[in-house]
């Protein structure tokens, strides 16, 4: 995660920056260190709260925006600012897994901030977090995994 520069002349409350735009597009450079044909899964960097958030997998398949607790940690976040939350989810690997919240976090694309509940889990993962297909066409996003 990487945090803006604060700026001492904003006083009053955050607000979306206007010049903010980030692209959402690929590249041919963009498959450049790729192995083609590859089956990887596709990470991206979002803006979380005031963070770049990296190694955020887009999991078209999936209808749960998952988090882990290195993330709401990261953003100085503690336990007591998760909601309850009590079903059970299934990892990956086919276990099952008991989520211990869910937070609700602004992501910013574009002049936009859409407010996000995460499913936060307490479990291991390489990536920091996980958004949904819902999330995707929400955002008119088109995931490419080519790239």
């Amino acid at each position: 995660m990487a945090q803006l520069p604060a700026k001492e002349s904003q006083p009053g409350p955050k607000r979306a920056r206007m010049n903010f735009c980030p692209i959402l597009s690929f590249s041919e450079e963009d498959k450049m260190r790729t192995i083609q044909p590859h089956d990887d899964a596709l990470l991206i960097t979002l803006r979380i709260g005031d963070y770049d958030v990296r190694r955020v997998m887009v999991d078209g398949g999936s209808v749960a925006k998952v988090t882990y607790p290195d993330l709401y940690k990261g953003l100085g976040l503690k336990l007591e600012d998760l909601m309850p939350y009590n079903s059970p989810l299934m990892t990956f690997d086919g276990k099952l897994v008991i989520p211990i919240g869910m937070i609700r976090l602004p992501i910013q694309t574009g002049p936009e901030i859409v407010e996000v509940n995460f499913i936060v889990v307490d479990t291991y993962s390489p990536c920091t977090a996980i958004i949904d297909r819902p999330w995707l066409h929400t955002s008119e996003a088109v995931a490419s995994s080519l790239h």
